[in-house]
């Protein structure tokens, strides 16, 4: 009997590893297609800022593959991936993106989902900043608090419509998915729209 429930335990380990790998290969080309389309939209307009996009996605690609493809990642590597990817934004959007990072240095080692930030910040700036002609500003929050890791990615676009998002997209779907893949009913993870405006993401994962 014991070994019959170690042998399940294992199995069921391995099948959520293989559903983790398979989520992060649907988001790589996800946001990979997203950003050459973005390329290709400077490229008649503004040759010079496709070419520094084209490099920053270069830099962006060598630190994709720096990662074998974990489920996991410490905090400090998803700052990093998470700026270079603004870099790439802010060349698109020139002096419409603005965006303000805070980040709890204390929880720079802490182990969080790969690619766990970049979803809901291209959510943010293709269907929250994108669409308007004002200037956008985007705030990325990190920090400890007593339930676990919080993080917080907030626009200043539309919001969520009412009724909420017909449909969501590969990003926030597939961040749900690996969310509840890793930690089960143990995280939360919630939209809603900020009291000053905008659309508010905030994840929290639990401590280990």
């Amino acid at each position: 009997y014991h070994e019959r429930t170690v042998h399940a335990l294992e199995l069921e380990k391995h099948l959520t590893e293989a559903r983790l790998q398979a989520l992060l290969r649907q988001l790589k080309p996800h946001f990979l297609f997203n950003t050459l389309n973005g390329i290709a939209s400077l490229m008649h307009s503004d040759v010079e800022a496709a070419d520094r996009m084209l490099v920053r996605l270069s830099e962006l690609l060598r630190l994709t593959m720096s990662h074998p493809g974990q489920p996991l990642t410490r905090l400090s590597e998803e700052i990093a991936f998470i700026e270079k990817y603004l870099e790439i934004e802010r060349i698109r959007f020139r002096d419409r993106l603005s965006v303000t990072l805070d980040v709890d240095p204390a929880a720079l080692e802490t182990e969080v989902p790969s690619l766990i930030l970049q979803p809901l910040v291209e959510n943010a700036i293709r269907h929250g900043l994108e669409p308007q002609a004002r200037p956008g500003h985007l705030e990325i929050t990190v920090r400890r608090e007593t339930e676990g890791l919080l993080l917080i990615v907030r626009d200043n676009g539309a919001g969520l419509p009412p009724g909420g998002f017909t449909r969501e997209g590969i990003g926030l779907g597939n961040t749900r998915a690996r969310l509840f893949e890793l930690y089960g009913d143990r995280h939360r993870f919630e939209l809603a729209n900020h009291p000053a405006g905008g659309l508010e993401i905030r994840i929290t994962l639990p401590d280990a």
